[in-house]
């Protein structure tokens, strides 16, 4: 089996990937409009896409106005020695985590937040605070999102 890294993109690979990203929904006979080539390629090319791990599932982009109704913050967490991954594991289980980086730097983690409003988000990192072997945390909310791919 090959790994995502090994795969080998060609030029309509990669603007199949970003019609996909920009509408996962498109049907295939869109998709091979766009692209000008046949559906059987397309087939063909999603498959070897989801067989080589470079598509790992298709998903929902939330609308603007539900998407602005939300709050959003990113979490850098600063862990203590032997224990980055315990805080990982422990946010991994709250369900308004949307994301654990590792990072480099002087923090360790950074986590992506998203809550229905400025009252659960204050509770969520507040018990983000207390998980055991946590040092540090600092807390940037999202204002706005300019671009998002």
């Amino acid at each position: 089996m090959n790994v995502p890294g090994d795969a080998r993109l060609d030029e309509t690979d990669k603007r199949l990937l970003t019609l996909l990203r920009d509408d996962a929904r498109q049907t295939i006979a869109q998709l091979a409009k766009e692209l000008g080539i046949s559906r059987g390629q397309i087939y063909s090319r999603l498959a070897r896409l989801e067989e080589e791990q470079v598509v790992a599932g298709y998903t929902v982009r939330l609308g603007n106005a539900f998407a602005a109704s939300r709050m959003r913050a990113h979490v850098m967490i600063k862990t203590l020695p032997r224990f980055h991954r315990e805080v990982e594991q422990a946010l991994a289980r709250l369900r308004q985590v949307q994301a654990i980086h590792a990072i480099s730097g002087e923090y360790d983690v950074i986590a992506v937040l998203e809550t229905d409003g400025s009252e659960s988000l204050n509770d969520l990192i507040d018990d983000i605070g207390l998980l055991e072997g946590i040092e540090r945390t600092t807390t940037s909310v999202i204002l706005a999102t300019k671009l998002e791919r």
